[in-house]
C-alpha cells in the first residue's frame, strides 16, 4: 500500500510563495495537526550540526513548525542526543551552547531545548522490538516520554549510511550513547600506507583507541575502538578503513531496527519533514559542510518515513550533479548520487529492511502542492 508524500518546490514569486509559507502550507496538508493534542509535550526532533557545520536546517524554518505546534495546542521543545564520537555536542552543556550558537535560541525559534538523553547520554528506556538484530533497543528517555514528535531531517550524504534523512536520524538521533554504540558494532583499521601521521583520528577518538606508533603512523586497537566512524569522517588521507562488504549492511540493518524502536513508542503521533536544501555529501555531525552535490530541490513531509526517504533518495537521483563538488564525474540525472560519492556502500539497503520489518513503505504516492 502506498503512502502520501507532500512535496513543495522553492520556487517564489509572491510573500505568499516563500520559503517559510510553504513549511507552515506542508505541514497542514500531511495532516499534521490530527498528530497533536490539546497540551501534548511535542518533541520536535532535529540536528543542531556540530560546530564548524553550517548546513543543518535554518533555525527561522524550525520556528515555522514549532508555531504550527503551538497553534494545534500542543507544547513543543527542540531536542537531539548527545555524539558518540568527541565534538562539541558530546554532553549536554557543550550540545546546549553549540545548539545556541547555531542560532536555536528561544527569540528565534520560540521553543526550549532539552537534551534527550540527559547530562551525560545516561537518561534511556529500554524498548522492545524483537527483532533480527534486536530484541530490545536503548532510546532516549525525553523522546519516548513525549506525547507526540515531528522530526525534521536534512537530506544529505553520510560516510557510513550512503545517506541520511529521516530513517537515521530516528535511529541514531533517538539514541543515546549506548544505543549509538550498538548500531555501530564495527571496527576501523588504518591502512598504514596511506597514513600521513597527522594524528586527527586520534584526536577525535572518544575512547583513545587511537595512536601513533614509533613509524608515525596511526593504529586503532580493536579491543578499545567502538566503531562510531568520526575517525572515518575526519582522516584526510582517508586511510581509516573497515570491511565494507560485511560491515555496512549490518549496521545499516541494525539502524533501522534502532528506527523502529523510535516510531513504535509513538503509533500515529510522528510525523516527518525532509529538507532537500545544501544536499552536501557528508553528514552535519562534520565539523564542516562541503559544497552541495544537486541542486536545492524543496521540502518533503509524510506520516511514513521510509516513504519519505524513497522520495527523497529518488528526487536527488534526477537531479544532475553539480560540477565542483565532491562527486569524482559528471552524474547526469537518474544517476545515483550516493552510489557515485561512495561505491562501497549501498545506501539502499536501510530502506528495503525498514520496509520488510514494518517501518513504513517504499511505495509512495508524490503530491506535490
Amino acid at each position: 500500500m502506498s503512502s502520501k508524500v507532500y512535496f513543495i518546490n522553492l520556487r517564489s514569486r509572491s510573500y505568499a510563495e516563500n520559503k517559510i509559507s510553504k513549511i507552515k502550507k506542508l505541514f497542514d496538508h500531511a495532516g499534521f495537526s490530527a498528530l497533536i493534542q490539546k497540551d501534548d509535550l511535542t518533541a520536535i526532533k532535529l540536528h543542531f550540526g556540530e560546530r564548524g557545520n553550517d548546513s543543518f536546517i535554518n533555525p527561522v524554518f524550525v520556528r515555522q513548525v514549532v508555531d504550527k505546534v503551538k497553534s494545534c495546542g500542543g507544547k513543543p521543545f527542540l531536542t537531539d542526543t548527545n555524539t558518540l564520537y568527541s565534538g562539541s555536542r558530546h554532553n549536554a552543556v557543550d550540545h546546549l551552547l553549540t545548539a545556541l550558537e547555531h542560532g536555536f535560541d528561544y527569540t528565534v525559534t520560540g521553543a526550549p531545548l532539552i537534551i534527550a538523553d540527559g547530562l551525560r547520554s545516561e537518561s534511556f528506556v529500554e524498548v522492545e522490538i524483537n527483532k533480527k538484530h534486536f530484541s530490545k533497543v536503548k532510546l532516549a528517555r525525553d523522546i519516548v516520554s513525549a506525547d507526540s514528535v515531528i522530526v525534521l531531517s536534512h537530506f544529505k550524504g553520510h560516510e557510513m549510511a550512503g545517506f541520511g534523512g529521516a530513517i537515521k536520524n530516528l535511529a541514531m538521533g533517538g539514541a543515546p550513547a549506548a544505543g549509538k554504540r550498538e548500531q555501530h558494532g564495527s571496527r576501523m583499521v588504518v591502512n598504514s600506507d596511506k597514513c600521513i601521521g597527522c594524528a586527527q583520528c586520534c584526536t577525535v577518538c572518544p575512547e583513545k583507541a587511537c595512536h601513533l606508533n614509533n613509524d608515525d603512523k596511526a593504529e586503532i586497537s580493536p579491543d578499545s575502538c567502538i566503531g562510531c566512524g568520526e575517525c572515518l569522517t575526519t582522516c584526510p588521507a582517508k586511510a581509516i578503513e573497515m570491511d565494507w562488504a560485511t560491515e555496512i549492511p549490518a549496521l545499516l540493518e541494525r539502524m533501522t531496527e534502532y528506527a523502529y524502536g523510535v516510531a513504535k513508542t509513538h503509533q500515529q503521533r510522528i510525523g516527518y519533514i525532509n529538507f532537500l536544501l545544501n544536499i552536501t555529501p557528508d553528514c552535519d555531525c562534520a565539523g564542516w559542510s562541503d559544497a552541495p552535490i544537486v541542486p536545492d530541490i524543496g521540502f518533503l513531509a509524510s506520516t511514513d518515513p521510509v516513504a519519505i526517504d524513497q522520495a527523497s533518495f529518488d528526487l536527488v537521483k534526477q537531479q544532475i550533479g553539480l560540477s565542483g563538488s565532491l562527486l569524482a564525474h559528471d552524474c547526469g540525472a537518474g544517476v545515483d548520487k550516493f552510489h557515485a560519492l561512495r561505491s562501497h556502500i549501498d545506501a539502499t539497503i536501510q530502506l528495503r529492511y525498514a520496509e520488510e520489518i514494518g517501518l513504513g513503505s517504499r511505495d509512495y504516492e508524490l503530491v506535490a502542492l
